[in-house]
């Protein structure tokens, strides 16, 4: 018995993949009955010449023509392959649909199961004991909550990607394809409801190849599948929040005390420079005296890399500890600053950046968040002279490799080292100074 069954062929543009040149890929969408996969047309295109409306590329010229005639193709091609396989089988998936298509068996056999080792433990088994690990180690405050969360949600991600993927509850490490990296990228970015951004998705796969390192440290496996994966997908640059804004923000009237708190809470970050747990967990006994003048500074170890953090206590935010030495929250719970969660805080600061119309270089209004604090801190500090190995121990980093990620050199700077040159070597006229 053949069912009756609905096929649709979209082509879209994956933007999130477009190369140095702006070009994206097009890839087509194969939709049988809710269920799809993807296919890549081997075409590129700028995505300004691309249609929505009509999913094809704009312009003129042979170039633009033979590529649209090549979508053609792979509909028509799509489509006679569905309906062949409709005379062959009683449901066609859109997984043999595109094994056609890419010249393999409609249903490929499965490949012979490698043995599993006695007592080897499965993906999720492994997560489960890490995440037990990690709890203690919050309990004992040597980890950061927030961190835990983020393992849990990872976890929870790999758990459905191995159903989707493989349509079991669990998997052995032995069982682990070497596309096991790029397979969960794939899913991250184009299977689920919610897709990631590509920098997501590739930062999440670095934390489950952690997971797969165990296995292999336990002799489950001789070598990681994926090792091979590139989990960085480049610095995406951070224009920092210019001086005004930050002074706006701190003078903008508040009628609502929560959004008041979490406004002094980011000017707090502004000039610390520590991470939203690192402020969370700020308490009196961090206030530390420093040297002969006895200076304030706040001193503490930062939770994510557990390296020594020190700044010196500005003015500005010493009136920020002095206003909130008497709250009812701080009293309570020996806190410098009343914090939330780290969503409400930064649900609060979107609607901060609304209210005060703080807008980016496009235009529109900023999606702010704890971390422009730190790049604010590391900024403000890198461009009134303060030394990289400085700002470096400042935010508790590991490596000055991490904290010249922060480094952007401003205009002005330019300006300013431009015209000691220009001083120098030219005269007011504009004619060339001779140097002995």
């Amino acid at each position: 018995m053949n069912f009756k069954q609905n096929l649709t062929v979209l082509f879209w543009l994956y933007r999130q993949k477009a190369k140095a040149d702006g070009k994206a890929p097009i890839y087509a969408r194969i939709t049988i009955d809710g269920k799809y996969t993807e296919i890549s047309t081997g075409k590129k295109v700028n995505p300004a010449s691309w249609d929505l409306d009509v999913k094809q590329i704009t312009g003129s010229g042979l170039e633009v023509k033979l590529a649209n005639q090549k979508l053609a193709q792979i509909q028509t091609d799509v489509e006679r392959i569905f309906n062949g396989l409709q005379t062959q089988f009683p449901r066609v998936t859109p997984a043999m649909v595109k094994n056609v298509y890419l010249g393999k068996p409609a249903v490929e056999q499965p490949k012979l199961a490698k043995p599993v080792a006695k007592n080897e433990q499965t993906v999720l088994e492994v997560f489960d004991e890490f995440i037990a690990k990690f709890e203690k180690r919050v309990e004992r405050e040597n980890a950061s909550f927030e961190t835990l969360k983020h393992w849990r949600s990872t976890k929870k991600k790999v758990a459905a990607f191995i159903k989707y993927h493989f349509d079991r509850e669990d998997i052995h490490f032995s069982s682990l394809p070497d596309t096991f990296a790029e397979d969960l990228y794939d899913y991250l970015t184009l299977h689920v409801v919610k897709p990631l951004a590509e920098v997501t998705a590739r930062k999440e796969v670095k934390w489950v190849r952690q997971i797969v390192k165990i296995g292999v440290k336990k002799k489950y496996i001789p070598s990681n599948p994926m090792e091979g994966f590139k989990c960085s997908g480049g610095d995406v640059e951070v224009i920092p929040l210019e001086f005004w804004q930050v002074e706006k923000i701190q003078q903008k009237q508040f009628n609502v005390d929560r959004i008041s708190e979490v406004r002094d809470a980011f000017i707090f970050q502004c000039f610390t420079g520590f991470a939203y747990q690192d402020i969370y967990d700020l308490s009196p006994e961090n206030v530390v005296l420093f040297g002969p003048k006895k200076e304030r500074w706040l001193v503490k170890h930062r939770g994510k890399t557990d390296v020594g953090e020190m700044v010196p206590i500005l003015p500005i935010v010493d009136q920020l500890i002095s206003k909130y030495r008497d709250h009812p929250y701080c009293m309570a719970n020996r806190k410098l600053i009343p914090v939330n969660s780290n969503y409400r805080y930064n649900v609060y600061l979107k609607d901060i950046a609304q209210l005060c119309e703080i807008r980016d270089i496009n235009g529109n209004i900023r999606r702010l968040d704890t971390h422009d604090a730190r790049h604010f801190f590391a900024d403000m500090m890198l461009n009134n002279g303060v030394p990289l190995e400085d700002v470096s121990k400042m935010l508790g980093h590991r490596s000055i490799r991490t904290t010249m990620r922060y480094c952007r050199v401003r205009k002005s700077r330019i300006s300013e080292n431009v015209a000691k040159v220009r001083n120098k070597l030219f005269s007011s006229s504009g004619s060339l100074r001779q140097l002995a």
